[in-house]
């Protein structure tokens, strides 16, 4: 069979710049590192507790005060490793720090150091210390609960974003879970394949130290989540779009066997985000290191250590993140080809996308496209199959160049290549794939342009499962039923394995194979069941044909 991902030797780069559009025009970038402050960071307040008994827990590194919100418990701003800052940037997370007395755990760190140039709109502070991540627990947790655990990871092209943004009150609340959402670290700061800096270190051989954070954060959860009433042995791993591709980093990684018992993908197949191998990190963290002004391998890793947060910023404008690097001791291999051979940390997984992905990318890349440039560039980037790719998606058949232009690019990456992962894990594990479909979806706050149609865009579905702070307008009292039944399926994978819930549709499994492998269509009116996903998708004829480059 021949399988497209083999056709994608750089994806990822495709990708960065598209990925990154998702932190949108919102405020300007805070490129300087902040001064940390002790408990925990410089952000501002979540928000005021309801004014019951603030809850207490007691770790091996301190005792910690959260408070009461919205019907959970919350503990922000909690340490899971050290600082990475001085002597200790651009080196593997190390342990977190201790404390005496009762630490405050009711305000939220800073973001780690954003590397996009769009910026983030909340929180407003961005720093280097910033390895830090916040926990929500049902109201009636207590230790020896043994409730499941959702362990997220945001997204943003490796390059900007905090799990800030993604707060998990409501989902620990209706569906009795523990959710964990991180921050880690972003851009060259977190991934820069240079083997001096790692030398001496003890570590796997690795720059990819975004990936090493969220290792560190996942053994912090196996080693604490029990005292907030969690269960370490039933812990879920779920990213969306970047977070997504950490997800299958770590699901090839063998630091990662055993940290983790389910895996939720979203927006981010294996097949599609390829890791770039390490000689070639290699060469990309060089052309880096040279920009910043540390060129030589002699006293490199000395002088980024010790370079502003604003000057590695500033070197790395015209160079996209990388995202964690295969061929080495933390990834050996590229995450597909590992799932491909069986060679990867085995646990059920469900995965899925959101029907029209690349809206988004094109809205705000393209917003003004005329039916002559979608045909010369359509032609331009298939050649002889340029005419066969134009009459399948024709302007007429979708309403406008943007519309035919998204669909051929959800179609030819995102959509097609869940369809592939899904077999692929399918073949080994129980897997379930799903399609998010709400045509009045809201889409990210800053990016709607004026009479484009974005619903169904990349990261529609995030404001159905979070509480989510980037969302344009709120959800309808329709929406809100439709997030609740989300919230539900995903409850129930993370509590059993298979997203079963009495009185909601049935979720089957994909059959490996069977070549019209079944999806959940999550709908506000009613969510079915699909068979014709990939034909939907023309994924038999994007078999043989790669994305074009976003």
């Amino acid at each position: 069979m021949k399988w497209p991902g083999k056709r994608l030797t750089s994806a990822r780069p495709l990708l960065g710049t598209a990925l990154a559009l998702a932190a949108l025009l919102t405020s300007a970038l805070l490129t300087s590192a902040l001064p940390a402050a002790a408990l925990p960071g410089a952000a501002a307040r979540s928000g005021a507790s309801d004014g019951s008994a603030r809850p207490v827990v007691a770790l091996a590194q301190g005792a910690l005060r959260g408070q009461t919100r919205d019907g959970a418990q919350e503990f922000l701003g909690v340490p899971y490793a050290a600082p990475p800052v001085a002597d200790a940037r651009l080196r593997p997370p190390r342990p977190a720090p201790r404390w005496t007395g009762v630490r405050e755990a009711d305000r939220q760190a800073p973001a780690c150091l954003q590397f996009s140039p769009f910026g983030l709109r909340d929180p407003q502070a961005a720093a280097e210390d910033c390895l830090y991540l916040d926990v929500y627990r049902p109201r009636t947790a207590r230790p020896g609960t043994r409730l499941p655990v959702i362990f997220w990871m945001h997204g943003g092209a490796y390059s900007q974003g905090t799990g800030t943004q993604f707060g998990g009150r409501t989902m620990a609340d209706l569906t009795q879970t523990v959710v964990v959402s991180i921050n880690y670290r972003l851009g060259q700061l977190g991934y820069l394949d240079l083997p001096e800096l790692t030398e001496g270190s003890g570590a796997p051989r690795s720059g990819s130290f975004g990936l090493m954070d969220q290792i560190a954060a996942l053994r912090w959860t196996r080693e604490n989540i029990a005292a907030f009433g969690g269960n370490p042995d039933s812990v879920t791993v779920s990213g969306q779009s970047a977070g997504s591709g950490s997800v299958c980093a770590l699901l090839a990684s063998p630091s990662a066997a055993g940290l983790f018992h389910r895996a939720v993908l979203q927006s981010g197949p294996c097949t599609l985000l390829r890791t770039p191998d390490s000689a070639r990190a290699q060469a990309q963290a060089r052309t880096f290191a040279a920009q910043a002004g540390c060129a030589g391998p002699a006293g490199v890793a000395a002088c980024l250590r010790g370079a502003s947060g604003a000057a590695l910023v500033e070197a790395a404008r015209t160079l996209p993140t990388p995202g964690p690097a295969s061929g080495d001791g933390l990834l050996p291999v590229d995450p597909e080809q590992a799932i491909r051979t069986g060679t990867w940390n085995k646990v059920p997984v469900l995965i899925g996308s959101t029907r029209s992905e690349a809206r988004l990318f094109v809205a705000l890349s393209r917003p003004d496209l005329t039916q002559d440039q979608y045909t010369a560039q359509i032609m331009a980037g298939y050649g002889d199959a340029g005419a066969e790719v134009l009459a399948r998606y024709p302007v007429a058949d979708h309403g406008s160049p943007y519309l035919a232009l998204s669909a051929v690019m959800t179609d030819s990456s995102f959509a097609c290549h869940t369809a592939w992962t899904a077999d692929l894990f399918a073949s080994q594990v129980p897997t379930y794939a799903y399609e998010f479909d709400d045509p009045q979806s809201p889409t990210l706050a800053g990016a709607q342009v004026p009479g484009l149609d974005e619903s169904n865009a990349h990261s529609a579905e995030l404001a159905y499962l979070h509480d989510f702070t980037m969302g344009d307008r709120p959800l309808t009292a329709v929406q809100v039923a439709l997030a609740t039944r989300m919230k539900r399926y995903w409850g129930a994978f993370a509590r059993f394995g298979v997203p079963a819930v009495p009185g909601q549709t049935r979720w089957p499994a994909v059959v490996p194979g069977a070549g019209a492998a079944p999806a959940l269509t999550l709908n506000p009116i009613a969510a079915s069941v699909s068979s014709s996903f990939a034909a939907d998708h023309q994924c038999d004829f994007w078999r043989t044909h790669p994305p074009l480059p976003f």
